[in-house]
């Protein structure tokens, strides 16, 4: 396996906003497009202690440097290279992104600008994991881009965040189509926070290699080997999965997918 990085990410795009209240208003709110599932139903799942992590790493076929492509829906040649490296199905894989990122299947809402989902509840909790109080310049603004009302909110709520504290912000915010916790950067094959989201902002194929190094790192690909839906949603969704029917819609997803 391929353990190597990519020095041609994408930068982490600091962005803006207005102050700390407005970043983390109250309620329960969710920035991803038409999503199935809510990101903050993940936090106790992927939360747990790393000390034991092992970097694990699927190889990576980088798509082209052309924007236009590099952000386009992951093709099936994708996913199939990904599952035989898993050995899980490819509608199983598939099942997760439809639940976790929504009936559109995407990882990006617009070049650059990864789904995101800012947990205010986590700020506190992943304060030890900081290694730097850098904060984004109180002048950068939403960037251009972004189509769509939410997902404008949802990266104002993350820049405003940054203003505060980068490394703090991305550690507390839910990424990519898989909505992985930024705090569970190692556990992805990543060194740093830095390079988990500048993974994250390459291409829909660095977000679902990044949950196969999760999902393997965890243990957690051995439920997704075995169709056991309910195994998946406990350990990838938390204890509240069956309340929100996390694994019930796995399975009808997969049924749908597969075609049967």
């Amino acid at each position: 396996m391929n353990t190597g990085r990519y020095a041609s990410a994408v930068a982490i795009i600091m962005l803006a906003g207005a102050t700390f209240a407005a970043c983390f208003p109250s309620g329960n709110e969710r920035g991803t497009a038409e999503p199935e599932g809510t990101a903050a139903d993940s936090i106790a799942a992927q939360a747990g202690d790393d000390s034991s992590y092992h970097q694990v790493r699927i190889d990576s076929i980088l798509p082209p440097e052309d924007a236009a492509t590099r952000y386009t829906t992951l093709t099936d040649e994708d996913f199939r290279r990904v599952a035989n490296e898993l050995q899980v199905e490819v509608p199983a894989i598939k099942a997760v992104v439809l639940i976790e990122a929504g009936k559109h299947m995407e990882g990006f809402w617009g070049p650059g600008l990864p789904v995101v989902n800012c947990d205010r509840s986590l700020w506190s909790s992943v304060a030890k994991k900081v290694k730097s109080r850098a904060k984004a310049p109180a002048s950068t603004q939403v960037p251009q881009g972004l189509k769509h009302a939410y997902a404008r909110k949802a990266w104002r709520k993350l820049i405003n965040a940054r203003k505060i504290c980068i490394e703090q912000a991305d550690l507390c915010t839910f990424w990519g189509m898989f909505q992985i916790g930024g705090f569970n950067y190692r556990l992805c094959g990543c060194a740093t926070i830095q390079e988990f989201v500048e993974l994250m902002s390459y291409s829909e194929l660095e977000q679902l290699e990044l949950f196969a190094a999760m999902i393997t790192n965890t243990g957690q690909v051995k439920y997704l080997r075995a169709k056991n839906w309910a195994g998946f949603a406990r350990a990838y969704n938390g204890p509240g999965y069956a309340r929100r029917g996390y694994h019930t819609r796995m399975a009808a997803a997969y049924k749908r997918l597969k075609g049967n």
